[in-house]
């Protein structure tokens, strides 16, 4: 189950990439589970917890402006698969699988990334505008971190 709470975690991070290392943080540092001394440990610090947290409330509000670039142009979807790698190996470290964790988190990012902007496009297009979309987006991705936290890790 913790393997598919990586994957899920780093599809958050396709959707919002830091609103997954957020919640990943904060799980962490509120001990959820334990990563120990391991090279993701930075993430049970609460300062980390807060630098994401703060990202990620800058990342929801720049999502909604109408000059914010696509999430699959290189340097958003990059930082996309990074994220979704760091909360994967976080998440995957609570039982020792740091490694597989990095790689279905990144691969659970790619997935995100080029479903949430499919899934936006055309709930945009149903509605008219972006706003409605992005704001459902936005309560999909803190849905689905939450449920993969608290029922799966």
């Amino acid at each position: 189950m913790l393997l598919l709470c990586a994957f899920l975690v780093g599809f958050v991070a396709g959707l919002r990439s830091m609103l997954a290392p957020a919640i990943v943080s904060w799980s962490a540092h509120l001990g959820r589970f334990d990563i120990g001394e391991t090279v993701v440990a930075l993430m049970e610090y609460r300062i980390t917890a807060f630098v994401f947290t703060l990202l990620a409330v800058c990342e929801l509000i720049v999502d909604k402006l109408p000059k914010t670039p696509s999430r699959k142009q290189p340097p958003s979807f990059v930082i996309r698969i990074l994220c979704g790698g760091l909360v994967g190996a976080t998440v995957g470290a609570a039982q020792g699988k740091l490694v597989i964790g990095m790689f279905l988190g990144a691969i659970g990012a790619v997935a995100g990334t080029l479903g949430g902007a499919a899934a936006r496009a055309k709930l945009a297009a149903a509605f008219g505008r972006d706003l409605p979309a992005a704001l459902l987006e936005d309560f999909a991705a803190i849905a689905i971190a939450l449920f993969a936290i608290l029922k799966l890790a």
